[in-house]
């Protein structure tokens, strides 16, 4: 067994599954993407532990648990059309793309895209990665089953519910408080109403507005 793969089970024993995470297929994605391909050379040591780690650009990759609870709130199965908002380093999007999902991710700073999508191709992830602005999300590619923002919001944008599809869910972490976030679950009924739970406590980098090329 490969090193990282023997971390990974390790990692998902004791961060993922200890805290009651028990969907089958977020418990086998967890365990076949390898983590450490996805973080800065420099933090690889810490690949697997319990933290989130710099991805390069000022933008981080969330800590294995809420990746792990995000994508369990999403309710994702195989074929789902998925967009995220914020590819980061894409290892979101190939836990995603690991349980069979349909992922359109998008990222407003392009060269973070840009490693990204080749780093996802390389793995054999089909995913579409998109240079733009994630407020306006990717109406070309709706309706979606789900929706995932993987930075802080301070507020629902109108695009993200508009892109939903009746039963889909919309998973975020929304400003509740100065530095602090809660996972908020919004489900879109089929009566066209939404309805919301909430979740976890988490703090992540904030949603940015506009596109940043790779000479800025």
């Amino acid at each position: 067994m490969d090193w990282w793969r023997r971390k990974a089970e390790e990692m998902v024993k004791e961060q993922i599954e200890s805290r009651s995470i028990v969907s089958p297929v977020v418990v086998s994605a967890m365990k076949a993407v390898p983590r450490h391909l996805f973080i800065q050379e420099t933090a690889g040591k810490m690949a697997y532990e319990d933290c989130a780690l710099p991805v390069g650009l000022g933008q981080t990759i969330s800590q294995p648990y809420m990746v792990a609870r995000m994508t369990e709130l999403l309710n994702v199965v195989k074929k789902s059309k998925i967009l995220e908002i914020g590819t980061g380093s894409g290892y979101q999007a190939a836990v995603l793309a690991e349980i069979g999902a349909d992922v359109v991710s998008i990222e407003r700073i392009e060269e973070l895209a840009v490693k990204a999508d080749k780093l996802l191709r390389s793995l054999g992830y089909g995913v579409k990665v998109i240079t733009a602005d994630g407020r306006e999300g990717f109406p070309e590619g709706g309706p979606y089953q789900g929706i995932i923002v993987t930075a802080a919001c301070e507020r629902i944008e109108e695009q993200w519910e508009d892109q939903l599809a009746a039963g889909g869910r919309l998973v975020l972490p929304l400003k509740v408080s100065e530095g602090l976030e809660r996972l908020l679950v919004r489900e879109r009924t089929h009566s066209g109403d939404f309805a919301d739970l909430w979740y976890d406590y988490c703090h992540f980098v904030p949603v940015l507005r506009g596109i940043r090329g790779q000479d800025q």
